[in-house]
Parts: C-alpha cells; sequence; structure tokens
C-alpha cells in the first residue's frame, strides 16, 4: 500500500448493521483502489436492468462481459482523474461539464479539450464555455458537416467525383452499405475489397468462355442460353416418357401400370379442371406405348401443354428442324448432347451479385481508376481516427461527469438506499396495491428462479406481471415491509410506477411468504384459527347439504315404489351401540368436568389475576409466532434479492423495520383533513367490544386496588384484608410477649 493510502483517513457512516464509506472528497476518490475489498457493499453489478445509464455502464465494463466489477470501476475512477481538474466536481452530479474542468496538461486532457471545442463549433455554438451531454450523444449531427470522421467509412458524398459517387453507390447495393458516424450509409475497405475481387472473377470467366465461345458451345447463338432453359423445364418429364416407354416395350403386362389406373382417373373426374390442373401435373407427360414417339402437340399432358409448346420453339426445331409435331427418343438424346457444353459453361458463372451491373459495366469499372481513388478516400478518413476518438472521449468524459459519483453511491456503498433522498440503481419503480405504496422493487427476468435465492432474504416478496397498453412487459419483486398480508395473494391487481412516472397494470402471480410486522405475527395464530373453523364449517355445510339431497331424492324414491315395496322393519337397537354411546357421552362429560374446574379454580383468583391469567393465555399462543417473527424481521437482508438479479452483495444489506416502514408507505389522511363522521352504508355500530374493554379495565383497577386494600384505606369500604392481617399480626405478636411474661414471673419467684 502506499504512503498516501496509508495516511489518507476513511470515513465511515453505519447504516443497516453495515459499515459503507462515506465518499465525499477528491481525496476519496483517488485513494479508492487502496479502499480493501472486502468494506465495499458490492462487489459487481448487472449492465443491464437498473435504473442506470445503461451507456455510462457499457463505458465502464472494459471487458464486455456484461457486468461492472471493482478494478473497472477504479479504472473509471483513475481516467476521470486523469482528464478532470478536480474530482470533487463529480459530486454535483451534472450532466453539463464546464469547459475550464478539463485538464489540459495532459496529452489527452488537451485532445479531449481541443475536440470538446470543435463539437460545439460543430453544433453551431463556438463561444459556449460547457458542454452536455445532449451535445455529444448525437455523433450523427457532430459529423453531419464533415466528410471524413475518423471510422473507416465513406460516403458518397466525401467526393465531388461523379463516377467515383456512382461506384460507391453500387458497391453499396451490391455489397451493403455501412452507417458512417454521420448515419449515411457508406462503403469500408474490406466491402471495397469484396467488390473489386467479385468484379474481377466475373471478368476472368468471360474471358475464359470468349476464348472457348464457339459453335461447339453455342449451337444456337444468342438462342442457346433461351433453349437452355427451356431443356431444363421439362427435361425430368421426358426422360421420365421415355423410361416407360422403354420398360413398355420390355414387358407389355406394365404397360396399365405405367399408365395411370382408371380409379386414378376417376377420382379427379368430379372436380372442375383447369388446363393446368395439378392433378394431373404429376401424370406421364404423355400416354405410354412401346417405342412412341414424344407428342408435342397433340396428346400432351395438359399440365405440360406449355412449357412443351416452349421447348418445341426454343430448342427443338432449331435443333431438328421445323414443322415438327412428335420427338423421338433418339432426337432427344441429340438435342441434350448439343446443349449440354452450353449448360456446363452456364454453370460455371460466379454467383455473385455484381452480375446484376451486366459485363460490360463490370469491365469499364475494373478499366478505371475507382479501387485506387476509394482507397485513398478511405486512408485520408482513417487518418482522423485520433481526432475522432477524442470525440467520442469527450462523450466519456461528461458521462462519468454525471454518473460516476452516483454509480460509487450505489456500489462501494449504498448511501442512495439507507439515506432515502431518492432511490437506489436497482429500485425500478413503486408499487400502489392494497391501500400501500411499495418502493423497494426490482425487475426480475425469471421469477422462478429469482425466488430460488430471494427466500433467503427474509422478506415478503411479491412478484407481479406488469403490462401497458403498448404491449410492453416486465416482472417486477416487490417487497412488502410494513402493514399485514391478509388481503395480498396472487390475482390480485395494482398499479406500478416506473422512475419515468409511466403507468403499468401490474398482477400478482407469485408470492414468497414472510413476516411483515410484529402485529400481524400476535394476531397470526387466531386468524389461522379462524379460517381453519371456517373452512371445516363450510366443508360440514357442504356435506350435509348432500346428505340431505340424498336423503330427498331417497324419500322421493320410496314414495314412488311405496305400492310395490314391503315396509321395513324396524331396527333393534344394538348392545354394542348403546355401550359406545355410553362410553362417548362419558368422555365428554368428564371433559366438561375438567374445563369447569379450571374455570372454576380461575374464577375463584381476584379478578386482577383472572385478567393477567387470560393474557398470559393470549401471550402463551401469540407467543412462538412473534418471537419468530421478531427473529425474521431482524434478519431481513437486501442482498439475496439483489444476488438473484446477477449482483455480488458483498456483506449483509439489513432492512431494519423503521427502514421497512419508509419502503413500504401504508394509506394515510393528509394533514389538516377533515374527517368524515358518518359513513352512509355503514354497519351498525357495535359498542359491546368497547364496553367490554373499558369494564375489564376498571375491573382489574379495582381489584388490584381493592387487593392491596387501597381502596379501604382511601374510603373504610372494600376488602379490610391487608389492614387486618396487619392487626391480626401486632395482636399475635403482643400476645405473644404477654404470655411470655405470664409464664416467666412465677418461675422467678419460686425461692
Amino acid at each position: 500500500m502506499s504512503d498516501s493510502s496509508t495516511l489518507h483517513r476513511w470515513k465511515f457512516f453505519r447504516a443497516g448493521g453495515l459499515d459503507q464509506a462515506r465518499l465525499t472528497s477528491a481525496e476519496d476518490f483517488k485513494n479508492l483502489e487502496h479502499l480493501d475489498q472486502k468494506l465495499w457493499v458490492a462487489l459487481a453489478c448487472p449492465v443491464k436492468g437498473l435504473e442506470f445509464d445503461e451507456k455510462t455502464l457499457a463505458l465502464i465494463d472494459v471487458d464486455k462481459d456484461g457486468r461492472v466489477r471493482v478494478p473497472e470501476i477504479v479504472n473509471a475512477v483513475q481516467w476521470t482523474e486523469d482528464h478532470l481538474k478536480d474530482l470533487t466536481a463529480l459530486a454535483g452530479g451534472s450532466d453539463s461539464l464546464p469547459l475550464d474542468q478539463i485538464n489540459d496538461q495532459t496529452a489527452s486532457g488537451k485532445a479531449i479539450l481541443v475536440s470538446a471545442k470543435q463539437i460545439l463549433k460543430n453544433l453551431g455554438k463556438p463561444a459556449a464555455t460547457s458542454i452536455t451531454l445532449a451535445d455529444v450523444a448525437d455523433t450523427a449531427k457532430i459529423f453531419a458537416q464533415t466528410k471524413f470522421n475518423g471510422d473507416g467509412i465513406v460516403t458518397a458524398e466525401a467526393t465531388a467525383d461523379a463516377a467515383l459517387q456512382q461506384v460507391i453507390g453500387e458497391i453499396i447495393a451490391t455489397q451493403g452499405g455501412e452507417t458512417d458516424r454521420s448515419g449515411k450509409p457508406g462503403v469500408s475497405q474490406p466491402k471495397v475489397d469484396a467488390f473489386f475481387a467479385q468484379l474481377k472473377a466475373v471478368d476472368d470467366w468471360a474471358k475464359q468462355s470468349e476464348a472457348t465461345l464457339t459453335a461447339t458451345v453455342q449451337p444456337l447463338a444468342a438462342g442457346t442460353g433461351a433453349a437452355v432453359e427451356a431443356l431444363k423445364a421439362v427435361r425430368g418429364k421426358i426422360d421420365d416418357f421415355f423410361g416407360r416407354c422403354r420398360l413398355a416395350a420390355f414387358d407389355a403386362r406394365a404397360l396399365a401400370a405405367l399408365n395411370r389406373k382408371e380409379e386414378e382417373y376417376l377420382t379427379i373426374a368430379s372436380k372442375d379442371l383447369n388446363i393446368s390442373a395439378q392433378e394431373v401435373a404429376g401424370f406421364p407427360i404423355a400416354r405410354i406405348e412401346a417405342g412412341r414417339a414424344l407428342p408435342l402437340k397433340e396428346g400432351v399432358n395438359p399440365a405440360w401443354a406449355g412449357a412443351i409448346a416452349a421447348f418445341a420453339a426454343a430448342a427443338v426445331e432449331p435443333i431438328c428442324g421445323k414443322g415438327k409435331t412428335s420427338l423421338t427418343e433418339a432426337e432427344w438424346a441429340d438435342i441434350k448432347a448439343k446443349l449440354a457444353p452450353f449448360e456446363a459453361w452456364s454453370g460455371a458463372k460466379p454467383a455473385v451479385p455484381v452480375l446484376n451491373l451486366g459485363l460490360d459495366r463490370i469491365r469499364a469499372i475494373l478499366a478505371g481508376p475507382a479501387a485506387a481513388e476509394i482507397g485513398k478516400l478511405i486512408a485520408q478518413d482513417k487518418a482522423l481516427e485520433a481526432e475522432a476518438s477524442s470525440i467520442c472521449s469527450v462523450e466519456r468524459l461528461v458521462r462519468y461527469y454525471r454518473d460516476l459519483f452516483r454509480l460509487l453511491n450505489n456500489f462501494v456503498s449504498f448511501t442512495d438506499f439507507y439515506a432515502q433522498g431518492e432511490m437506489a440503481t436497482f429500485q425500478v419503480g413503486t408499487l400502489y396495491l392494497d391501500g400501500r405504496g411499495c418502493s423497494l422493487c426490482v425487475r426480475v427476468d425469471d421469477s422462478g428462479k429469482h425466488a430460488a435465492l430471494a427466500g433467503l432474504a427474509k422478506t415478503y416478496l411479491a412478484y407481479c406481471d406488469c403490462t401497458r397498453p403498448s404491449g410492453e412487459k416486465m416482472t417486477i419483486a416487490a417487497a412488502f415491509t410494513d402493514g399485514d398480508s391478509d388481503n395480498l395473494m396472487v390475482g390480485r391487481n395494482g398499479v406500478f410506477y416506473d422512475r419515468k412516472g409511466r403507468d403499468w397494470d401490474a398482477t400478482i402471480t407469485k408470492i414468497i411468504d414472510n413476516p411483515i410486522s410484529i402485529r400481524q405475527a400476535f394476531w397470526a395464530p387466531y386468524k389461522k384459527l379462524v379460517r381453519a373453523i371456517e373452512e371445516q364449517v363450510a366443508k360440514r355445510a357442504a356435506a350435509a347439504e348432500s346428505a340431505a339431497d340424498a336423503k330427498l331424492a331417497a324419500a322421493a324414491a320410496a314414495t314412488a315404489n311405496a305400492d310395490k315395496s314391503k315396509p321395513a322393519e324396524p331396527k333393534k337397537i344394538d348392545v354394542g351401540t348403546v355401550a359406545a354411546l355410553g362410553v362417548a357421552f362419558g368422555a365428554i362429560g368428564t371433559a366438561i368436568a375438567g374445563i369447569a374446574g379450571y374455570l372454576t379454580g380461575i374464577l375463584k383468583l381476584p379478578f386482577w389475576q383472572v385478567v393477567l391469567a387470560f393474557a398470559g393465555l393470549l401471550l402463551l399462543i401469540s407467543g412462538p409466532s412473534m418471537l419468530i417473527a421478531w427473529l425474521k424481521l431482524r434478519q431481513r437482508n437486501l442482498g439475496p434479492i439483489l444476488d438473484a438479479n446477477g449482483w455480488a452483495v458483498n456483506g449483509r444489506v439489513k432492512v431494519p423495520v423503521p427502514l421497512g416502514r419508509s419502503l413500504t408507505s401504508i394509506a394515510k389522511l393528509p394533514p389538516g383533513t377533515v374527517p368524515a363522521m358518518d359513513d352512509k352504508f355503514a354497519e351498525p355500530p357495535m359498542i359491546w367490544p368497547k364496553l367490554i374493554a373499558v369494564l375489564v379495565a376498571i375491573g382489574f383497577l379495582l381489584s388490584l386496588l381493592n387487593h392491596f386494600g387501597i381502596i379501604h384505606a382511601l374510603t373504610g369500604l372494600g376488602n379490610p384484608a391487608k389492614s387486618s392481617e396487619k392487626s391480626d399480626a401486632a395482636k399475635s405478636g403482643s400476645n405473644s410477649g404477654a404470655s411470655t411474661t405470664t409464664t416467666n414471673a412465677p418461675a422467678a419467684a419460686t425461692p
């Protein structure tokens, strides 16, 4: 560790049971690399999914792995230190960087300052004393007026030569364009090289074919190409026809099978047919007979008549003579043989996009200076790469000037989260549901995967699917840290407001149940008992209703068949049943007697002791639930919730009860509100619970005062037990002394 780090005195604040570094001065930022990583609250965070500018995080993420780690944070701070005069200015968090804050004492800082001034000049603000993020964010606007911008891509506007502009346009059309920093389509050196390589391949092929292009290759001269295309269209069907004819000549028994069966014609005969009906396209091109020539006009399959006519005009007549109405197998073989060289030659043509330019245009481009001239333009553009990179560095410095301090307060420490001045970077908005506003909401990609780890946070989490009318979707996990969970259930709807103020429809899809408050834990056992009783009553009512329906049905059936059935014999009483009933009634009586004895024993106590006994009973029932809730509330930890989202939280980031109350706000009437005195549809007020509570409190107080004789001492009324006990004790003491004296006196007088 360096001397500076040894002498630097860190300041810490404690929140959530965690010591966190307080970053306020330039020295704090400079010595950040020496702060023990065990004292950092986080060691890594994702680039996406946070309420933080992703472009800034992407600049910090040097290795581009989608996560920002401690070394990258330190590197960003050190880079900013090299290019900013005073790191204390980071605390302002402004998106407007004063030019006089840029450190011009270093070469890179001076280059950034020059680039910043150039940007402002390009934007028409040469006298500006500061540069904003809006000024540097739109690179297309910055470079709109420049021909060269250092990205190695040139547009057609980079030259005034119309011929060169045409070639650049043809390269874009055949190879695809690349977006220049100005936002316009252009070409890079690899695109240019590919374009001219294709041109040369087509030219070489043409030269080679021209050397051997004789009557053998083009027997029909210019019409050879059309003849080959017509041949390709019917080659398969004609080969099939002559093959079937040869098979029929081999064995006449195959003739019926080689021609389609009558049943197949009957199947399609009932349909509406057209000349190119697909139903007959698979049939032979003509009727099969042994040694038969292929008809070219009459007797051709209607689906192939057009293709045969085109083939006859383009290939048969030029080669075999005009007026041909049929084609023998030997003539067919001769046609294929004569056109085969041209097929082989055309098959060797390079399949490249530049073919659409035509051979003449290809040779004109190759003969001109376009390749060299475009290369010079690209080299001229790349010469400005350093200057353009400095312009990008300006954006980086402006972003760090605005965002770096806030990132440190959500990474090195969680100042924003615990200070409650503004939301932390992982808080994506506020969920309003069940009369509460939950501000601890995090974005979730996979609720099932997230819940597997987030359950360790000991926090009540509700996963909600959020949608907007535009079709946008998002899933959040909202922490309920105050109130109760009585009305929270899957399917309930609420409204979620993101950090931009946009509203989303939110529906609970999954719940991780944990205690929310001690108050809820106290009433939990009784609520469970009430729910269990309600469920049992509902089940018994349903069973009783089913039994009643069955009895009614049986009674109806018995009434309908009364004249057909014999009267049922009366059932005899079973002795075992009587004995079982006796045992049951005995057990019930014993239980009732035990309970009555217990209650009688309690009721013999003074009233104040009875009240304390019942209070102790309530505490005995609710105590375990409250103890568990107390323990879990003390263990509420933000770490697992963030770790499930890709963070690496370095300690137990607790959510104490007071902080939980601030993260979940419960509906309250605003100050100064005049509350309504009546409710139009309110249930009739029940005074008995309050009256009983008041009477019990009065009775408890009077019983306690009476027990200690205070009422009797003040009024002369009530139970004088304590005073009488004292007087009896005094009398007992005096009588004891008198008897002792009387007993001892005669003994002393005895001679």
